[in-house]
């Protein structure tokens, strides 16, 4: 099972790779998409979403995992991180890729088993579950490996769920 994180954002799309195998989440391919903020706002949708088809199409993963819009302390980037979003979301529906949508409450809790986690306490659990030699940079890439990782864990449990008739 191969599946592919995104961390939304106009000016930083982190995105990341994560593969299940024996038993083991492996990091794949891990890096962000970024645009100018001097590029017009069409333009840069237009990058995000060319680059993460190009992504998609080269890795073709079985499911993508995106966070659910959060309103949080800074709703001016509400809006662009909406739009950048939407992309993302048209994206998994032209590529007929299965849906995972998180809050990012949700996401800390899979990865470190506490909601409220720290960013750095969610970015040392995602270098330690990917064995990764160093954490990953920026912040974004971090947070897509960890939408990743959330991604493919409630895939195999709606897999496994599925076989047993659930």
């Amino acid at each position: 099972m191969l599946a592919l994180g995104i961390d939304p954002g106009t000016a930083i799309c982190g995105y990341g790779l994560v593969e299940q195998f024996q038993g083991r989440l492996i990091a794949k391919n891990y890096g962000a998409i970024t645009t100018s903020p001097q590029a017009r706002m069409q333009d840069r949708l237009l990058k995000i979403y060319m680059e993460l088809d190009i992504i998609v199409k080269k890795f073709q993963p079985e499911v993508m995992g995106v966070e659910k819009l959060f309103f949080g302390k800074n709703s001016t980037t509400a809006i662009p991180v909406g739009q950048a979003r939407g992309i993302v979301l048209l994206c998994a529906a032209q590529n007929n890729l299965d849906l995972v949508e998180m809050t990012p409450n949700e996401v800390k809790m899979s990865i470190t088993g506490y909601g409220g986690a720290t960013k750095e306490q969610v970015i040392y659990m995602v270098t330690r579950i990917l064995n990764l030699a160093e954490p990953p940079k920026p912040d974004d890439v971090a947070d897509a490996l960890a939408i990743a990782i959330s991604a493919a864990y409630e895939a195999n449990s709606l897999q496994r769920r599925n076989l047993l008739g659930g």
